[in-house]
């Protein structure tokens, strides 16, 4: 059910429906977006368009230049992501300056390709960010996907970061009980594959195909 600009339920947009897809680092929130875009989903994912928007040549790269010095390029003029994050990472001012700066040029880039989605289309936004940047009343339905600490640990050290990063990383997002309170639907990825698709497939019938027909 779409949402007002108070938050509260209304009925769902007549021509596509936006569906707001997140989770903590680790929860498998991308193989949701792999599993909708298999039920015919277009995705549109916050994170491959902030690569995008940040790319040698760039008006974004060039802000981030300015804001922060050479030392966040690559030998070949590319950003050095490490050593922005490097930067960014521990210090919150710097952190809001760089937000500052990639958001308005992300949610710009995902208008418009939500824009282009054919009438009827369900449309999913991969939004990694999405509570923490208040997006919640954007969509239709919020989507969160979460799974117990110790299993997302397990899966970034699998990633090749080390148990502490893991556990600093998913410090500096939201909780889970901050992505309960905005969402409409909760998967549960503790489990196996096959469960977190049965619950993809559960969501898809109960929730999407009686608005989509």
């Amino acid at each position: 059910m779409a949402r007002r600009e108070d938050g509260t339920a209304g009925g769902y947009c007549p021509d596509v429906v936006r569906i707001g897809l997140t989770g903590g680092i680790g929860s498998g929130k991308s193989t949701v977006s792999a599993l909708l875009a298999a039920r015919g989903a277009v995705i549109v994912d916050a994170d491959r368009i902030a690569r995008e928007v940040v790319e040698p040549g760039t008006p974004g790269l060039a802000r981030i230049v300015e804001a922060f010095g050479e030392r966040v390029l690559a030998s070949d003029g590319a950003l050095d992501r490490a050593a922005l994050a490097a930067v960014v990472f521990a210090d919150p001012e710097a952190r809001r300056r760089l937000d500052g700066i990639v958001h308005p040029l992300v949610r710009a880039r995902a208008s418009e390709l939500a824009a282009a989605a054919p009438p009827g289309a369900v449309v999913v936004h991969d939004v990694p960010l999405l509570v923490e940047t208040g997006q919640a009343a954007s969509y239709d339905l919020v989507l969160v996907v979460e799974a117990d600490p110790a299993t997302r640990v397990s899966r970034l050290v699998q990633r090749g970061l080390t148990a502490e990063d893991a556990r600093a990383r998913m410090a500096a997002q939201a909780s889970d009980g901050q992505r309960r309170a905005v969402a409409d639907v909760v998967l549960d990825n503790s489990g196996t594959p096959e469960q977190l698709a049965e619950q993809v497939d559960r969501f898809w019938v109960e929730r999407i195909q009686p608005v989509t027909g």
